[in-house]
This record gives C-alpha cells, structure tokens and sequence, in this order.
C-alpha cells in the first residue's frame, strides 16, 4: 500500500477528512518524508519535537530513526489516531495542546540533543518558527515544511523583494536553507501553493554584536515597515529627527538614499549600536 491509499484508508477508517481551518495537507510522497530524516540528520540519539503530526506519517520514520519523539497536535481527532497508531511504541510521547501555549523548555530540558522536525500548519508557520527561535531553547537545528514562498523569505538575500524584517530575524538566530523543493501535487487533499523544506542550524552565538537586542528588532522592523522609504526617512520615525539618522548613516558610510532591503545585518547591527 502507498501512502496516498494509506492516508485515505485512515482518514475513511476514522470518518474523517483534512481540517481547513487547521492547515491540515497530509504529505503522501514517501521519498520526501524519507529525504526530509535524511537531511534534518536525525540519529539515535536525537530527542525529536514533531509540531502537527497529523496522520503519523513523518512520525513514523521519526520513530525508526530518533531516541524518541515528541509530538504536539492540537486536533483530538488526529490524536485518537496518534494514540491508537503510535500504541506500542515505547519512544513515543504525545502533547496534546496548541504549541503556542506548550511550555517547550520544560518538556527538553532533561534532554541533550533536541532538533524540531516537523510538516508545519502553514496558516501559524511564523509564530510557531518565531516562538522556537525567541524563547532560545537549547535545539540543534530546526527542519520543517512550509510554504515556498515563506522559505524563500526566510533564505533571501539583500537587494531582492523576498528580504524583509523576517530575513534578518531568522538570521540572525539561524543559519537557513531551503533543502528540498516539495510540489503542492505531493500532498492531500492538494494545496493551493508549493512547499519547501528549510533547515535552519542554530547559531552558538548571533552573527553580529548588539548594544542591545530590543532595539535592534526595532530598528530592523521599522527600517521595513514602509519598504519604498530611503532608510533615513524609515528608521526617522523611531523618535530621531532626519537630521540625527542621517548623521549616524554619514559616519557609518551607509548612503542615507538606502532602502531597508538593501542592507545587510551587519549593517543594520551598525545603525542600531550608534542610533
């Protein structure tokens, strides 16, 4: 049986069908359930936190490879079938609550190697990622399904009009790449947009050194928040006059006549140190 039969036998044993409001695609490639523990380097002694988990079918492969796996679904439907599915496996924990509200620290703690593998509800993707990265817990790496052009986002570079005040907030936690390239034929029922996979690699330490942290996201917020703004009349509106921002651009060589989408962390590390 493949895994589009298998997800359908499942969804139809239980009498069920996707919840829209709650994002839910099921992943019916096999390869790309394989290739995504592959890449997401998940070993034996790997303590797994799963987000979404769904039918179980990444969870399963999950199982086979990780010392254990933690999965936390918010559907009660999808977690009768967890329960029933997952019954004999002595590795298997299930958290049944919205992540958001889940107090993740706590629950890894104890553990050494912790990474988030996960197919994620693609309507909460960046409050979920965001929450991971700003609570800094102790993971290794973050690998998770979502939409191509959220992970196009996350993995731009300066001077393109994916590159935004999100861009710099997962790099500066993260190191991102986009891993594998998933079609929205892949899933069931078909979605309206394509996937992608990114890994994102903790950082032991930031890539830039901030006075304070705050007000760097401030900054980097504001710098983005009118994108068609020159950076000196953007960041004028934190309570500086564009006399004083222009000064600061001046002396750091940054040409004030800039858009946010043209500066680099560095950059933006720069503005926020002498601003």
């Amino acid at each position: 049986m493949n895994l589009q039969d298998e997800t359908n036998f499942i969804l139809k044993k239980y009498g069920l069908r996707a919840n829209k409001k709650l994002g839910q695609n099921f992943l019916i490639n096999e390869e790309i359930i394989n290739e995504i523990v592959k890449k997401a380097d998940v070993q034996k002694n790997d303590v797994i936190i799963e987000i979404g988990p769904g039918l179980g079918s990444l969870t399963a492969m999950l199982l086979e490879n990780a010392e254990k796996v933690i999965a936390i679904e918010l559907d009660p439907n999808m977690s009768k079938i967890l329960k029933e599915r997952f019954s004999l496996y002595d590795n298997f924990e299930l958290i049944e609550n919205d992540v958001l509200k889940v107090n993740l620290q706590e629950i890894i703690s104890e553990y050494e190697s912790v990474k988030v593998v996960a197919n994620l509800p693609y309507y909460i993707t960046t409050p979920i990622i965001m929450k991971l990265l700003e609570d800094k817990l102790k993971l290794k790496s973050i690998t998770v399904m979502v939409q191509k052009e959220v992970g196009e986002r996350f993995c731009a570079k300066p001077n393109s009009k994916e590159y935004g005040a999100i861009t710099i907030s997962i790099n500066y936690y993260t190191k991102p790449e986009v891993i594998i390239d998933v079609p929205k034929e892949n899933f069931e029922p078909v979605p309206e947009v394509d996937s992608c996979v990114i890994k994102l690699d903790i950082r032991d330490v930031p890539p830039v050194n901030l006075k304070n942290e705050k007000e760097f996201f401030n900054l980097v917020k504001a710098g983005f928040s009118q994108r068609r703004k020159t950076i000196n009349n953007s960041l004028a509106s934190m309570g500086k006059t564009k006399e004083q921002v222009k000064n600061v651009l001046e002396k750091l060589n940054i040409d004030p006549k800039l858009r946010a989408e043209n500066l680099t962390i560095e950059q933006f590390a720069e503005i926020s140190n002498n601003i």
